[in-house]
């Protein structure tokens, strides 16, 4: 047998002797409260209780809010113990005393319960002809109290325990060896020809998960065979004892009660899982029709006024995490047991975890969301945030993806660029151009229109600059000792700026040696004996080429 159904087995063993002793522990105690006062009247029944003696169910009676059914029945049921082992109380004894308000029985001078007029109506049955009744039950269980506890009876009922537990234990190592022999023919047989499940070309279980399946439902099948045999001996050596024949006939309840109310929890629940279906069912078809309705919108198939095509997709996230929140609203309800103090605790439980761990996380979707609405830039632009620049590969609901110039992909969280000033490169670029600048200092004996049409030249001189509108030159600053300059040329190839601003220098130091115009900032300390220039004939010295 597996060791995890040897180890189940010894657990509800360890459990049927410790109930068993303490039922016969509760047999020998005194009564829990005394009983009523004969002729004593009961107010309206609330509940009913079984007397049971040894397992035997003898009758049913009722409580009060006073004197509750199971208060009555314990004492009852003690009062008949007690009697059945007193040896000197003959059961010819017991007899029935009439009183004005019930019928009581005693046994002797020693009172066994009154029966009222309550108890009879339970039964529809005239006062006396129920006490007669339970006043049989009574004498019988006093009468099976005593012979099954005489000796010869016990060492009987304990022989055949201990066959029951011989024959237990015969069945469970006939398994055991069943189960390797079983195990030894599946692997010999079975295992080299199980392949791999494929389904459209994909491997969905290996080899070794279907013989792992295969031999868990093996040990399934022996598990269940040996817990029942196991069930059925310890069932038949607990009903040798009367003083366990109560935990024997609640043997099978420990199995059969949870499935049975499993199964009613499952009846019940029917009617809120059908509308649970139904609501599945329309929330599906409303979330397919708003999907291809801002599908149409993004593909341009359908135009609304006023709302970019880039907003599709994040309206539709919106708007289905809306629609999902509502259905839950109103199918909470309807859950199998949603009403419940666990269900309550744990969905407080997690709600609190949730909120405590993803601050940040519901910050950058919230801040996703914004920056789509704010069009502050889309994939594809070129784009700076704080000291990150380069174009943007991708946005997703928490980050937004950057590649440098120099190949460098960098993940900034959405709350981040929130937070930060975003400079587009690329917006207006199509329509009304880029501006690239740069500056240079130049002394004050070089005439400014002389610089300022020198720096027209080099713009005129770098391809994929725009002629219109026409570089201009601003005078940024009148320095100590040089003038500063900024060339402000147009482009409409933001992705191309770098290797245009290397253009653009390159014509500027051409075109400033070509008219013998040293560039002297940003340090000046006097004028050169000779000027700081490269000559025409040496522009292409070793090793660069022409």
């Amino acid at each position: 047998m597996p060791s995890r159904a040897l180890l189940l087995l010894w657990l509800v063993v360890a459990a049927l002797c410790s109930s068993g002793a303490a039922t016969a522990a509760g047999e020998g105690q005194a009564p829990a409260r005394a009983a009523p006062a004969v002729g004593e009247d009961l107010p309206e029944a609330i509940a009913l209780a079984p007397v049971d003696v040894d397992g035997v169910h003898l009758f049913r009676v009722r409580g009060t809010d006073a004197y509750p059914a199971q208060a009555r029945a314990a004492d009852i049921v003690a009062r008949i113990v007690a009697l059945a082992r007193d040896e000197r109380m003959a059961v010819d004894t017991i007899r029935i005393e009439e009183l004005p308000l019930g019928s009581k029985i005693v046994a002797g001078d020693k009172p066994v319960m009154t029966v009222l007029d309550a108890d009879a109506r339970v039964e529809g049955l005239e006062r006396a002809l129920l006490a007669e009744i339970f006043m049989r039950e009574v004498t019988r269980a006093i009468v099976r109290y005593r012979s099954d506890r005489e000796p010869r009876v016990l060492v009987r009922a304990a022989g055949y325990a201990a066959a029951a537990l011989v024959v237990m234990a015969a069945g469970l190592y006939v398994l055991l060896r069943l189960r390797r022999r079983v195990d030894a023919t599946l692997e010999r047989r079975y295992r080299q020809r199980l392949e791999h499940l494929h389904v459209a070309g994909f491997k969905l279980l290996h080899t070794e998960h279907l013989w792992g399946g295969l031999r868990s439902a093996v040990a399934t099948v022996f598990t269940l065979l040996a817990l029942a045999g196991a069930y059925l001996a310890l069932n038949f050596a607990l009903m040798q004892f009367p003083g366990t024949r109560g935990i024997a006939a609640g043997l099978l309840n420990l199995i059969a009660d949870p499935l049975a109310q499993m199964g009613r929890g499952l009846v019940s629940a029917i009617p809120g899982l059908v509308f649970l279906l139904i609501l599945v069912l329309l929330t599906r078809y409303i979330l397919q029709t708003l999907r291809l309705l801002f599908g149409a919108i993004e593909q341009g198939s359908v135009k609304l006024k006023n709302f970019d095509a880039d907003w599709a997709q994040p309206t539709y996230r919106i708007v289905r995490l809306l629609v999902l929140a509502f259905a839950v609203v109103v199918a909470f309800p309807y859950i199998p047991g949603s009403s419940s103090e666990a269900f309550k605790g744990v969905s407080l439980f997690l709600g609190i975890i949730f909120s405590l761990g993803s601050t940040s996380i519901i910050a950058n979707i919230i801040a996703g969301y914004s920056m789509t609405y704010r069009r502050a830039f889309r994939v594809g632009d070129r784009i700076k945030v704080g000291e990150v620049f380069g174009d943007v590969t991708d946005v997703r609901l928490q980050v937004t993806h950057v590649r440098t110039p120099k190949n460098e992909e960098v993940v900034i969280p959405n709350s981040l660029i929130l937070n930060s000033h975003v400079v587009n490169y690329t917006t207006l670029a199509g329509s009304k151009g880029l501006i690239l600048h740069t500056t240079v200092g130049i002394g004050y004996e070089t005439p400014w229109r002389q610089v300022e049409a020198m720096l027209l030249m080099a713009a005129q001189r770098t391809p994929r600059l725009l002629p219109e509108p026409p570089p201009y030159v601003l005078q940024k600053n009148l320095g100590d000792f040089a003038i500063t300059y900024e060339l402000n040329a147009y482009c409409s190839l933001p992705g191309e700026m770098m290797s245009i601003y290397t253009d653009l220098h390159r014509n500027i130091l051409d075109v400033f040696n070509e008219y013998g115009v040293a560039i002297m900032t940003p340090a000046y300390e006097g004028d050169p004996e000779q000027p700081k220039l490269v000559p025409k004939d040496q522009w292409y010295a070793a090793p660069a080429r022409r």
